[in-house]
């Protein structure tokens, strides 16, 4: 690693390689709004993350050329999707610029001296990030957060407060190419969450071996003053907090488990409520309604309280938060009604978030249809890892409609995941289940086949053509 993998004294200009990013746009932002002078560039410069930063005066290179960085920044942030071979990384060697990555520059310039409480795992880490930051602005504690999607109370993924806590979601992906462990290990969390552990991220992670190795690690280095939240339904978690390495002394477990400090110890729906008690160490802790619906919401909010009331929060305070919590964009987000059909929009795309998803939709739609577009996009799931384990993700889906991957090309021939295969095993349960080659296709079949009371539920991790829009047209 080169010696210039550093962040200088004395830093008043700023270039981002790999700019419009929904984490580097959000750090840019966030460094601009502290008083540096910010550049950026990017080889996919467009709106709306091209015109957002332009609007708070981050002056945009369009493509990577070494010559982006001919004016001698005082430091670049390098993003972790750019290559050791990308002109602008040859280009800062060459010149020997001071540079870093994101979590490297997130943690100097943004966390500094504040308490970081870090949300982590594989599913829920977006919303219960969220939420956490919702309840510490109700709580009147004016938090900072940089969080991987739009929180609808601020219409942004960062906020810099004047407070004493930033609120983090803590990704395992790598840090950059110079830097190949997790960004998550980059922090030192005052509180943090571990929602889940599962294999996830084919191209970073080989198993799950490696993906419990690297959580592991993670744990180990938190800091005996810090305390760690952690799910209680989880196997992978089991085995790495009964490791050696674990010397936290404030473990605490939260979910429906006996001996658990924070349990749910019964809920209800009540459209369009999702209703729940909470005990702490047995005692009733209070009582809370969320507008997000399923079980898997209920943990999130679950852990967020837990970790609020470190803070010392009251139960009351969380309560106000909760019912106030708007949401994240593309988190079971309602994109609109027509004729009807209510179209929603959600990230889902690992097999355990497709079944929760469904499950949660489910009891809040009970008169009409569930039908289930997935689009399987994602490193992970255009690889055969999961081919198996997907048909039961749709169990509670009346029509399955499965998209080919649009970006197969990226897969080695030979470990491809096959949709027309997930049809034909769905169809084999006796789902009605339809392969469709392109979006269009889509689009066509759920315009023609939806009826009143029916919800589309449309999962995928990437824009999908701007389907919801276009659905909500044709219907």
């Amino acid at each position: 690693m080169s010696t210039a993998n550093s962040i200088p004294d004395n830093v008043k200009n700023i270039h981002l390689i790999a700019v419009c990013g929904t984490g580097m746009g959000a750090l840019a932002c966030m460094l601009k709004d502290l008083g540096y002078a910010v550049t950026g560039s990017d080889a996919n410069v467009y709106p709306p993350m091209s015109t957002f930063l332009m609007g708070k005066g981050v002056f945009i290179f369009e493509g990577f050329d070494g010559q982006n960085l001919a004016y001698g920044p005082d430091l670049v942030v390098v993003g972790n999707a750019v290559r050791k071979d990308n002109p602008e990384a040859v280009k800062l060697n060459e010149m020997g610029l001071s540079f870093c990555s994101m979590p490297q520059a997130l943690n100097h310039f943004v966390v500094a001296d504040k308490k970081a409480l870090l949300v982590t795992g594989t599913h829920g880490k977006t919303t219960t990030s969220s939420m956490l930051a919702w309840i510490l602005y109700v709580a009147g504690l004016d938090p900072s957060f940089m969080i991987g999607g739009i929180l609808l109370n601020f219409d942004g993924n960062y906020r810099l407060g004047n407070g004493g806590y930033v609120v983090l979601e803590g990704d395992e992906y790598d840090t950059a190419y110079f830097d190949k462990q997790s960004k998550f290990l980059h922090f030192d969390p005052y509180v943090a969450i571990l929602t889940s552990v599962e294999f996830d991220h084919a191209d970073i992670f080989n198993d799950l071996s490696h993906v419990k190795a690297t959580f592991d690690q993670f744990i180990a280095k938190i800091s005996t003053q810090s305390s760690l939240i952690a799910y209680d339904q989880d196997e992978n978690i089991d085995d790495l907090l009964a490791g050696k390495n674990i010397n936290i002394p404030n473990v605490q477990r939260y979910g429906s488990q006996p001996g658990s400090r924070w349990r749910i110890e019964s809920f209800y729906v009540k459209l369009p409520w999702n209703c729940f008690e909470v005990s702490q160490n047995g005692q009733v802790f209070g009582e809370f309604k969320i507008k997000l619906p399923g079980a898997h919401n209920r943990f999130n909010a679950l852990s967020a309280a837990a970790a609020a009331h470190q803070l010392g929060i009251s139960s009351d305070v969380i309560a106000k938060a909760f019912e106030t919590y708007a949401g994240v964009k593309r988190r079971q987000e309602v994109r609109g009604v027509k004729n009807g059909v209510t179209v929603i929009d959600d990230f889902a795309h690992h097999p355990t978030a497709v079944k929760e998803t469904i499950r949660a939709i489910r009891p809040f739609y009970p008169d009409g249809r569930l039908i289930a577009v997935f689009e399987p996009r994602t490193n992970t799931s255009m690889r055969d890892i999961f081919q198996d384990e997907y048909p039961r993700a749709f169990d509670m889906a009346d029509i399955v409609c499965i998209r080919k991957p649009p970006l197969l090309e990226k897969i080695p021939e030979d470990c491809r995941f096959s949709s027309e295969k997930l049809v034909e095993d769905l169809k084999k349960q006796g789902k009605e289940a339809v392969y469709f080659p392109d979006t269009d296709a889509i689009i066509d079949f759920v315009a023609a086949s939806a009826q009143v009371g029916d919800v589309v539920l449309v999962m995928s991790n990437g824009g999908f053509d701007n389907i919801h829009e276009r659905l909500l047209k044709a219907l």
